[in-house]
């Protein structure tokens, strides 16, 4: 995105795109403004610090900021995620959908966003190119058998963009074995994929800023790898000339079979 100019769009020639320190060759590079598929992944446990009326506001903000074209799609977890609402533009769906919500049990964020990215987004594909979750929580996960890594290589081997309404962490930051502490689960799965994370207090505009981008701000970039075999992660670096913002994913995995 440009600072001065927002809606001009960004050419193949003001960006350099790097792969484990070495710079790539750009193939394609082209506007996207394509319809989105929003999952709207929502932490329905018990000790979660905020209120079911809260959630729901939350959640009201996106119902009435996407774009035509984009459809959202509900899921609540604690030990199990839960549809809300499938996938619909209508407002009304979405609004009544919302008091099928309530708090129970732990969170278990990580099988959530699995069952999430292998039942609802993977069925689109490749049709649609522009899949999103946005995750609602402090990042807290408490028992699920899906590993945080796993997770993150799975979303951004699928490009699965992640943003974030990020709550305060419930356990003070306390270390959470075999995972990164709440606060940087959520910083790694929304900068891994090339999204952001936003104060859930900030819903409104973080609804309107999340779908303006997907509409208004997404490219289709594709490039040949100088080394097409690697069997490392592939560090991804994309910068752009003055002036301009870019993000995108920060890692591809190896390119071996899941």
């Amino acid at each position: 995105m440009r600072k001065d100019n927002p809606e001009s769009l960004i050419k193949a020639n003001e960006i350099f795109l790097y792969e484990n320190g070495i710079e790539q060759k750009i193939k394609n590079f082209v506007f996207d403004p394509s319809p989105s598929r929003i999952v709207l992944l929502v932490d329905n446990s018990q000790t979660l610090r905020v209120s079911l009326d809260k959630l729901q506001a939350a959640i009201r903000e996106f119902a009435y900021e996407i774009y035509e074209g984009d459809q959202l799609f509900i899921v609540a977890y604690d030990e199990k995620p839960e549809i809300i609402q499938e996938w619909t533009d209508d407002p009304k769906k979405i609004e009544s959908s919302l008091a099928l919500l309530r708090k129970k049990g732990n969170p278990y964020l990580f099988d959530a966003i699995s069952a999430v990215v292998q039942d609802v987004l993977v069925p689109l594909m490749p049709g649609n190119r522009k899949t999103t979750i946005v995750m609602i929580g402090d990042g807290v996960d408490r028992g699920s058998k899906s590993s945080f890594q796993r997770t993150l290589e799975q979303l951004q081997k699928l490009d699965i963009t992640v943003y974030a309404l990020q709550l305060p962490d419930r356990t003070g930051g306390a270390y959470r074995r075999n995972q990164p502490k709440a606060n940087q689960v959520i910083k790694e799965l929304t900068e891994g994929t090339g999204g952001l994370a936003f104060d859930f207090e900030k819903a409104r505009e973080a609804a309107k800023t999340i779908c303006d981008e997907l509409r208004k701000n997404r490219y289709l970039l594709s490039y040949t790898p100088t080394n097409p075999a690697s069997l490392e992660q592939r560090r991804i670096f994309l910068v752009a000339q003055d002036g301009i913002i870019v993000r995108t994913k920060t890692f591809h995995p190896p390119s071996v079979k899941f």
